[in-house]
């Protein structure tokens, strides 16, 4: 996710337009940061294929997407839209800014998805060789960018050791590894199930990175009041997606395909990689109960790139109300 600080400032004054909205203008859709694109987002793409939001009672007819970030948050609140899933990061900063938001389920629990891949003739073999490397990153306050340093950092190295590169997305760190211009690229799924045949991996996010939140699910509190029940039947179908995916993974995969716009084959891969994927024994794809170790951890990465300024109190910005009774407990 990326874009966060540019305006946010303005997300209060949005969020106060939002409220003014008729709240049955766009009840029908829900935004998601980067779906299409991003793996966080698959569980909408099955549970839209498979029926589940029409079975749970919310007609979920579309779903804004965007770069992510600050943008999907912003889409959110001006296109008058009950439930959308953002990175937790961008959440918090906006509140602190006065925007009336609340995070209402934990969507993503860790960074499974990245991969630092290097070319497959590279001296490079694990992050302890990044000393005096480029290392790719997407834009500046990304998580791509704050998991960079944190590599670094994990691997011993002083912030000066290694250079951290802006490419401009995971593509075009794809293009920059291959002219030279980084010796490692951070690969996320899918994308890394499209080229894991060229690219070799010298580091996988669960094997060296504690779990990480990384996708939440916010609403504000005009629809909270407004749009609960079908807010609360998004949350239900998206479990059930979530489940789906797990026991059916080459089908889900197969669903993905077609709102991803990628070869199954690669869809399947990414799918089967992250529904048994767990990092410290977290899954990646949770069914909305929140997990404050890894939501923590996320919102002190974030400070440290200087996206979150100020002191966050973590007990006003929860609402698990819209959560079934067996979730509802914080982990």
């Amino acid at each position: 996710m990326k874009d966060y600080q540019p305006r946010i400032a303005l997300l209060a004054l949005a969020a106060a337009a939002f409220t003014a909205l008729s709240p049955c203008a766009h009840a029908t859709q829900i935004a998601v940061g980067n779906f299409g694109v991003a793996a966080n987002g698959m569980p909408f793409a099955v549970a839209l294929e498979k029926g589940y939001f029409k079975e749970e009672g919310a007609d979920v007819t579309g779903i804004i997407t965007s770069a992510g970030g600050g943008t999907s948050l912003r889409n959110m609140l001006a296109g008058g839209v009950p439930y959308g899933e953002v990175n937790p990061g961008v959440v918090v900063a906006a509140i602190l800014q006065g925007a009336d938001l609340k995070i209402i389920s934990d969507n993503v629990l860790t960074v499974a998805e990245f991969v630092w891949a290097v070319k497959k003739d590279s001296p490079i073999k694990s992050i302890k060789d990044f000393r005096g490397k480029k290392i790719g990153y997407t834009n500046p306050r990304s998580t791509s960018q704050a998991l960079a340093q944190m590599l670094i950092e994990k691997a011993g190295l002083k912030p000066n050791e290694a250079e951290i590169v802006r490419t401009g997305g995971f593509g075009e760190g794809v293009a920059a590894l291959e002219s030279g211009l980084i010796d490692v690229a951070p690969l996320a799924e899918p994308l890394w199930s499209k080229y894991k045949d060229k690219y070799r991996a010298v580091a996988v996010a669960s094997e060296v990175l504690p779990p990480l939140d990384n996708v939440v699910g916010v609403t504000t509190a005009n629809m909270a009041s407004e749009k609960a029940d079908f807010i609360r039947a998004v949350i239900r179908a998206r479990r059930r997606a979530v489940a789906f995916m797990k026991e059916h993974p080459d089908e889900a995969g197969d669903l993905v395909a077609k709102h991803y716009n990628i070869e199954p084959a690669v869809a399947r891969s990414a799918v089967r990689n992250l529904t048994t994927s767990h990092t410290a024994g977290i899954p990646y794809w949770g069914p909305g109960e929140i997990h404050m170790e890894g939501f923590k951890r996320m919102i002190e990465l974030q400070r440290g790139l200087g996206t979150i300024q100020g002191d966050v109190d973590y007990s006003k910005i929860f609402d698990t109300q819209f959560l079934p009774d067996d979730l509802k407990a914080m982990k």
